[in-house]
């Protein structure tokens, strides 16, 4: 009698303990990752990494920088669309300042460049978005320019924002890449945002510094996407092991109730 018992135990507890495994994984939340505060590079540049679970609403709340301001300073669609792993500008400042400020971002008709007196005129910066075709993030000769992507040249200090849209020219094998002209002498963020059915190869963000009467080249890569992106959900709790765990608990309240009768009878 008590070898059987004892076996009505630890069936019971056995079943306990399925279904609180089951509830505790259900019940707990997400991981929380922890999102340090940026700071400015070198540059000025302040920039973040996007994290799983980041998105626009996020990081304005988070940094007080408005979300049409990184829409627009980083080329996203318009849902704000952040890829994990993307390195994005949430502002821009001072070298010498360490505060968290948001950069200027003209979205009126950019001032017209005029040359800066006494540095030697103005320069001109010209870039390609190319369709990398092995994704190894290096341009091949074979490997040609790609239409329809946005590219944007902005100064450090917000006194020059330009945007063009990349088009080609199939009938010429002359440098297919976009150029902005009379570009006055300074610091400069380039970005890119790869067109539809294009993901991007290398991080479309990049700096450069222009020098008056150079002409500055800047190349970024894109694939073309060969398989439909699909969600990778997480890892729930088993249904098959809930409904084990209460088998085992109900075979346990029986046999615990069929052997509290008999004892009783005794």
């Amino acid at each position: 009698m008590k070898t059987k018992l004892i076996f009505v135990l630890v069936l019971f507890l056995a079943g306990i303990l399925l279904l609180w495994s089951q509830v505790s994984v259900a019940a707990s939340p997400a991981g929380q990752v922890a999102v340090a505060s940026p700071t400015p590079g070198a540059d000025g540049q302040i920039r973040y990494t996007v994290k799983a679970g980041d998105n626009c609403t996020q990081l304005s709340l988070l940094y007080g920088v408005s979300t049409d301001y990184i829409r627009a300073t980083n080329l996203l669609d318009a849902d704000c669309t952040l890829r994990e792993g993307q390195s994005i500008i949430l502002g821009v400042v001072e070298p010498s300042v360490a505060s968290l400020t948001p950069g200027p971002f003209s979205t009126s008709t950019p001032l017209a460049p005029t040359p800066t007196p006494g540095v030697g005129g103005t320069a001109e910066v010209c870039i390609l978005v190319y369709d990398d075709v092995n994704g190894d993030a290096m341009r091949q000769a074979t490997e040609g320019a790609i239409a329809d992507a946005a590219i944007s040249l902005t100064n450090l200090d917000g006194t020059y924002s330009q945007n063009l849209t990349s088009v080609i020219n199939p009938d010429s094998t002359a440098y297919q890449g976009m150029c902005f002209e009379n570009v006055p002498p300074g610091k400069y963020n380039v970005s890119a945002a790869a067109p539809d059915g294009y993901n991007p190869t290398i991080n479309l963000t990049t700096s450069v510094e222009v020098i008056p009467g150079d002409v500055a080249y800047v190349d970024f890569g894109a694939q073309l996407k060969t398989a439909t992106e699909t969600d990778n959900p997480g890892k729930g709790p088993s249904p098959l092991l809930g409904v084990i765990g209460a088998v085992f608990l109900l075979g346990g309240i029986g046999l615990g109730v069929y052997a509290w009768r008999i004892l009783r009878k005794k």
